[in-house]
């Protein structure tokens, strides 16, 4: 007999906007994102038997959503998903786990006459900040933050050369070359008991995420690239540095190229090598690396 091996369920897409009015000040501040949230626990019969009476409604997650969005604070995105997913195996007994995703869109505060604008904003790019939070009746909150569509790229620095070489290769060696990407990075945090311990110490949130986002941009530009490997392992290995709540970070780097344009035909113009100053943007296919960088000591769990 066929049995159902794993079952979520939930409500994905919801957009949220939040204002935050200091009346005394008049300055406003604003959060948009987007939420998804999928429930785990005893609803396999709603799957076998078409047993409803299990069903927490998707629309209901997505009251819930907004409502929480009410009683608490937003920001940092990682204490709200905490206690967003809290709220669902606090509520309903037979729910054993919420996994909450946030994606966070980006908009930046105006700069009028040379002074910061109360209530405007634009958006300055399509970099966000994720949150993927895991809140389990029976193992605590693991979350797992990170920085999404930073777009880089530096016009000299880097370097591609000594890889294999065989007949399938065509690719020439370089010792210097534009290098551009879109950085994901993400950071896995020790484990928390729960929401308390999310609470304690909060500011955690926003600090790793301002550092390392200064590391990524740091790396990216000082250091003379090898290759995107070696580049991308030397700003984990910086992050694990600094934050030492954080077990694990993951990255992954499109590279996307640039090739020289050959305009030697065109009354000899020279535009190769040294000579290069005009380029051709590539869009596909690209390269594409990944990686993750753990530390070697056991996870533990912030209390």
């Amino acid at each position: 007999m066929p049995v159902l091996a794993s079952a979520r369920y939930g409500k994905d897409n919801v957009r949220v906007y939040k204002v935050h009015k200091d009346e005394k000040t008049g300055v406003q501040s604003v959060t948009e994102m987007t939420v998804c949230c999928l429930l785990e626990g005893d609803i396999e019969t709603s799957y076998t038997a078409a047993d409803n009476s299990v069903v927490v409604a998707t629309d209901s997650i997505k009251n819930t959503i907004y409502i929480k969005a009410k009683e608490h604070p937003v920001n940092p995105p990682e204490l709200y998903a905490a206690h967003l997913g809290q709220h669902f195996i606090s509520t309903y007994s037979h729910i054993t786990t919420a996994h909450i995703k946030l994606v966070v869109h980006r908009w930046t505060r105006m700069n009028i006459d040379g002074a910061p604008h109360p209530h405007s904003f634009y958006r300055d790019s399509e970099e966000k900040r994720l949150v993927e939070a895991t809140v389990s009746r029976s193992s605590g909150i693991s979350l797992r933050t990170g920085i999404a569509g930073l777009s880089v790229l530096k016009s000299t620095g880097s370097a591609f050369h000594g890889f294999v070489r065989d007949e399938y290769t065509t690719l020439p060696e370089v010792w210097d070359r534009i290098l551009s990407t879109d950085i994901d990075c993400s950071w896995t945090w020790k484990r928390f008991d729960g929401v308390e311990a999310v609470e304690k110490g909060v500011e955690r949130f926003d600090l790793a995420h301002e550092k390392a986002r200064t590391i990524l941009m740091r790396t990216f530009a000082n250091d003379y690239s090898a290759s995107v490997q070696n580049t991308m392992y030397k700003m984990a290995e910086e992050i694990l540095d600094v934050v030492p709540e954080v077990d694990r970070v993951a990255l992954e780097l499109p590279n996307k190229h640039y090739w020289e344009i050959d305009l030697s035909w065109h009354k000899g113009l020279k535009n190769k090598g040294k000579d290069a100053e005009v380029f051709a943007p590539q869009t596909n296919p690209n390269g594409l690396i990944k990686c993750e960088v753990a530390r070697d000591e056991t996870t533990v769990t912030i209390r």
